[in-house]
């Protein structure tokens, strides 16, 4: 029985049939995700989920002050 994954960018849940892995060859640990648009924003742009708005780990405002 195949369970619901979770994208590694974004944090939305990904049905069994959808969605697409990718396999690091460093250390062969396999990368989740939803869309191709969270696969570039990961792997080709290097961009942070926490400081892109549509994903669900955004924080507005950024670093946190003491």
């Amino acid at each position: 029985m195949v369970g619901i994954q979770k994208c590694v960018f974004c944090g939305k849940d990904i049905e069994p049939g959808t969605g697409m892995a990718f396999v690091q060859t460093k250390d062969g640990s396999v990368l989740w995700f939803c869309s191709n648009k969270c696969k570039v924003s990961r792997l080709r742009r290097h961009m942070k989920p926490r400081d892109t708005k549509w994903t669900l780990s955004y924080e507005k405002g950024g670093k946190i002050k003491k």
